[in-house]
């Protein structure tokens, strides 16, 4: 309780109810792919063949390395939410020496605009890659009902880009345009 008494009650500006509901639906989109790489991980089979499930067999290699790099993205997707919460205008107190401090807008912006230009051009690259022989296209690749299950796991990542943009344009248009500054108290 004590904590939560320092932390800022609010925005600096009222965050629109739908870039809220965007910012929420953004870590939902990298769930379906976390979960396929991770079953992966596991060892369920999820339709690699020949030399392809050789290298991916699990337990191995593939299994630090899928759960890592699924709570990488995860982490990486809810940052989302410090562009519509208090604490992506405010540093927390508990931050040694810097917390309390206000963020910068563009200490937010351009990070956040990196990664969206990033993370659509790396989903859309991939996308047009799916069906090429490297990939899908690779007879030891997943195919029929395993292959679709794969790219209907995948396919919500193309969202995440665009998404992250729109939550980053209304965050800078917010914080630019606030008339007061974060709440502190």
């Amino acid at each position: 309780m004590a904590i939560a008494s320092r932390l800022p009650v609010s925005t600096a500006a009222p965050v629109p109810r739908w870039v809220d509901r965007v910012a929420h639906v953004i870590p939902w989109t990298t769930v379906p792919s976390g979960l396929w790489r991770i079953a992966l991980g596991f060892g369920v089979p999820v339709g690699f063949t020949g030399e392809l499930a050789e290298l991916y067999r699990a337990p191995g290699w593939i299994t630090p390395y899928v759960i890592v790099l699924t709570l990488v993205i995860e982490a990486l997707a809810l940052l989302t939410l410090g562009l519509v919460r208090p604490w992506g205008e405010v540093l927390p107190r508990w931050i040694p020496l810097l917390g309390g401090r206000p963020i910068p807008v563009l200490a937010a912006v351009a990070p956040a605009s990196l990664g969206a230009v990033a993370v659509t051009w790396i989903t859309v690259s991939s996308a047009f890659l799916w069906s090429t022989p490297a990939n899908n296209g690779d007879p030891e690749a997943p195919h029929g009902f395993a292959g679709l299950v794969m790219v209907a796991c995948y396919a919500p990542l193309l969202a995440w880009g665009p998404l992250l943009a729109v939550v980053t344009l209304a965050y800078a248009v917010r914080r630019l345009h606030s008339p007061r500054q974060p709440c502190t108290r």
